[in-house]
């Protein structure tokens, strides 16, 4: 992995630099956190103004409708966009960071020319249908279940934990689609439209007053035989490109942001008097160097899929993926105790950030599959243990 910019990468650099100048000025004032169909018009009012300017799905490949950047322009963009306190995917991080490169790596030419420029325009918005009631991290548990009829499956379960599905336009759904299968074999992935007659979203409001998610009900719903990405009981694999993605790129953003925290978290302490402690200056030096060698570990993540990508692999992000989210997951619980060490009572504050920040890292150890599974697969696929049966 080479970090130095070359000529061509730091022109890039600036040119993005001068655009996201202009061009975050114009924003209009960013809705309120409760108000999800407001988000959702903001958001995607950011994102076609990235696919305007020739900033859309910068990494993807050209043959599904991106950019074709390197490596280190992808990362670049991540830096700078993060940095000028650029607007965060938001309502449609499924579509863009999960979905769409699933689709793009598995779908066929007719869903990748259906399903991905919407995406990237900022036109359609996707939610994840994976987890159940009874299937959470153990998801090759999951019952939902989808039984052919002519040209349509039938499709009868429930999901839980459904991101933004009360403001998308689609779902990534998983379904059992042969139930005397081995259950890691029995499972198809297919993209299910959420206005399907038979389709019931119910928000759940979380400990932080927000409802980004939702129980989604599925009542004998018809989805068609193409809206299924990958082979029929081929959808475990089809899954774990999708969780590949979610775990080894999807958060590269957000360490950005918490090295933007850690230092505003110094600024706060040198202000109340907080930085006179010499363990919490020390807690606060480990933050530090923790977030860094995660970006580091972003970067190289980054690096080594696309230079898959480009030697003819599929450009899917590989176990680095976990080793990353187990150590980020951690970090971040870490980085909003120590802002609630700084900040004290007004930690507690119900409308300040930091509160929602410190409530919603509690999720990321859970999130995009819990720091036990990943300790599982660090230790099976990477130190070469033996599986537990």
């Amino acid at each position: 992995m080479d970090l130095t910019c070359t000529e061509e990468e730091e022109d890039f650099r600036q040119r993005l630099r001068a655009w996201l100048a202009d061009a975050l000025p114009r924003l209009p004032p960013a809705p309120s956190p409760a108000d999800w169909p407001a988000r959702r018009a903001y958001d995607c009012s950011w994102q076609r103004a990235l696919y305007d300017a020739g900033y859309a799905g910068l990494h993807w490949p050209a043959d599904a409708g991106g950019q074709g950047a390197t490596p280190a322009q992808h990362l670049i963009f991540l830096e700078e966009t993060e940095l000028a306190g650029a607007p965060y995917v938001g309502a449609n991080f499924v579509g863009l960071l999960h979905a769409g490169p699933t689709i793009a790596a598995e779908g066929t030419a007719a869903q990748r020319a259906r399903w991905l420029p919407p995406i990237l325009r900022g036109e359609e918005v996707w939610c994840q249908g994976f987890s159940e009631p009874e299937a959470g991290s153990d998801l090759a548990s999951l019952r939902t279940r989808a039984t052919r009829d002519g040209d349509a499956y039938v499709v009868t379960g429930s999901k839980i934990w459904t991101s933004h599905a009360e403001v998308a336009d689609w779902c990534e759904l998983l379904v059992r689609t042969d139930g005397s299968a081995p259950r890691h074999r029995g499972i198809s992935w297919l993209a299910l439209p959420m206005d399907a007659p038979g389709v019931t979203v119910r928000p759940l409001r979380t400990l932080a007053g927000s409802a980004e998610f939702a129980e989604v009900h599925l009542d004998e719903v018809r989805v068609p035989l193409s809206y299924r990405v990958g082979a029929e009981n081929d959808g475990w694999r089809v899954t774990m490109v999708t969780l590949s993605f979610e775990r080894g790129t999807a958060f590269a953003g957000e360490v950005v942001a918490c090295r933007r925290t850690l230092a505003r978290l110094a600024v706060k302490a040198k202000e109340n008097g907080r930085w006179d402690d010499p363990v919490l200056r020390r807690r606060l030096g480990r933050l530090s160097a923790e977030f860094t060698a995660l970006w580091r570990l972003v970067q190289w993540n980054v690096s080594a899929a696309g230079h898959a990508l480009r030697n003819g692999g599929s450009g899917v992000p590989g176990t680095g993926g976990s080793v990353f989210k187990l150590r980020y997951s951690q970090a971040r619980q870490e980085l909003y105790d120590t802002a609630a060490e700084v900040l004290g009572p007004a930690s507690l504050d119900a409308a300040e950030e930091w509160t929602a920040q410190r409530l919603s890292s509690l999720s990321y150890t859970i999130a995009a599959g819990t720091s036990q599974i990943q300790q599982n697969i660090i230790a099976e696929r990477i130190l070469g243990l033996p599986g537990g049966r």
